[in-house]
């Protein structure tokens, strides 16, 4: 998988954030427009993996489910994760470069499915 991927976004991730993401041209379905809100992160990361999206999340509730989903041998395309706290080191910018470089990559879920954004940034 070269180039960019489809995204689904996690309630938790930042409305700036996911509106950047849509306005430098990104693939991105919102998972509240999915759900109402409230709804288990399981059914969220089940419905990223039922469409073929990367999921991207910032909670740690979500991480222990991919988590649980590798050790199963459950597949998923792509798990996207870092810790809140980068919200404010980071900026929206910050964020998008580290995108761009992880879809820059040759297969950048093939080893791993799981990718945290602050190790690239």
């Amino acid at each position: 998988m070269v180039g960019r991927f489809p995204l689904y976004t996690d309630a938790d991730v930042q409305g700036h954030l996911v509106d950047a993401l849509g306005a430098a041209g990104w693939d991105v379905v919102r998972g509240i427009d999915r759900f109402p809100e409230g709804t288990s992160d399981t059914a969220h990361f089940e419905e990223a993996a039922r469409l073929g999206r990367v999921l991207v999340s910032n909670d740690e509730d979500q991480f222990e489910i991919a988590i649980q989903w590798l050790a199963c041998g459950r597949p998923f395309t792509g798990f996207v994760t870092w810790r809140q706290a980068h919200y404010t080191r980071a900026s929206v910018g910050d964020f998008l470069r580290a995108s761009e470089a992880l879809a820059a990559r040759d297969d950048p879920f093939g080893n791993y499915p799981v990718v945290h954004l602050s190790r690239i940034v």
